[in-house]
């Protein structure tokens, strides 16, 4: 059985209901039900020295979508036994002083902060407001490419390994070719690295960028667009109209515009909170902090959004969009 794994977002949530569901089924597993003598306990078993809570099995109860009350007990059980598991582990973590690892101690503050921030992001989060009729008809009307205008693209994609010389003379070449064969050729013969391949596309997959130029074009024309390391083209092999009515979007647009508003209000938040701290780089940053920050890497640095994060500001989120359509051929 799998160990229970805490998220910072369950912790910040409750769930009257699960809960009182939880502990009805635990008590009367215990034999806590009606015209029984036992006194109630809100512990749910005792592992070695240590204990397990009924409020421990309720967190993570809390987190289970769609629980309904006949499966309460069957589901408390279970997630019990996770959690003898868990404590099992745990006490022999601190037994062989595990918890006193350097690395331990770091990944569990680092933990401990990350769950802190996100719950005063959630806090300035609560202030957001849902978006009105107007609201979401504007940001319909804003977004023929995914909406009114919708159209499932069959693309023949190619990604260009290329120097700055090459770029600029295939930038001007590609738009003129005929096929993809026509550029496939082309690279070879140039001895010009590439990968291909033949897909189809919603747009709401698409990055909105993108997707603003592929929605002017006609089939047979190509766009091209500059990475570091050399071009994406795509040749528009097909677009079949599928266009979504703004009420089949409606939950879905209302859903991204609210997540959208919490994700400015924490950015907001944080801004002004910047502003008004005392803020010191020393050592080796100290330098490094006069100048703008290298994005030329992708790296994973400690984030303060809203549960759940919200979705790039130009763009539906695409399991948003999909969730709308739903029952929609």
């Amino acid at each position: 059985m799998k160990l229970p794994v805490f998220s910072s977002s369950a912790c910040l949530r409750t769930s009257l209901t699960v809960g009182v569901l939880a502990a009805a089924a635990l008590l009367a597993a215990c034999g806590g039900g009606e015209g029984d003598k036992k006194v109630a306990t809100q512990v749910a078993a005792k592992v070695n020295s240590g204990e397990i809570s009924v409020h421990q099995v309720n967190f993570v109860l809390q987190r289970q979508q769609g629980l309904k009350p006949e499966q309460a007990q069957a589901v408390s059980r279970r997630v019990l036994e996770g959690l003898v598991d868990q404590e099992l582990a745990v006490q022999q973590a601190v037994d062989q002083k595990l918890d006193r690892d350097p690395r331990i101690v770091s990944a569990i503050e680092a933990a401990r902060r990350d769950i802190l921030a996100r719950a005063y992001a959630d806090r300035l989060a609560e202030a957001a407001t849902a978006p009105t009729a107007e609201d979401i008809k504007a940001y319909y009307d804003s977004k023929p490419a995914l909406f009114s205008k919708r159209r499932i693209y069959g693309l023949q994609e190619f990604n260009i390994e290329a120097n700055a010389e090459q770029k600029a003379a295939l930038q001007a070449k590609i738009p003129t070719l005929r096929s993809a064969d026509e550029l496939a050729g082309a690279l070879k013969a140039a001895g010009i690295r590439f990968a291909g391949r033949n897909v189809s596309q919603a747009p709401e997959n698409i990055p909105m960028g993108f997707l603003d130029q592929l929605a002017k074009l006609n089939e047979g024309q190509w766009v091209v667009v500059a990475t570091p390391t050399g071009l994406n083209a795509a040749l528009l092999a097909s677009a079949k109209p599928a266009p979504v009515t703004e009420e089949a979007a409606k939950k879905a647009i209302e859903q991204f515009l609210l997540t959208d508003r919490k994700r400015k209000l924490v950015a907001d938040g944080i801004k002004a909170l910047r502003g008004s701290a005392k803020i010191e780089y020393v050592g080796q940053f100290a330098a490094a902090a006069s100048g703008p920050a290298d994005a030329g890497n992708a790296v994973e640095a400690p984030a303060v959004t809203p549960t759940p994060p919200a979705g790039a500001s130009d763009a539906l989120d695409a399991s948003a969009l999909q969730k709308g359509l739903s029952g929609l051929k």
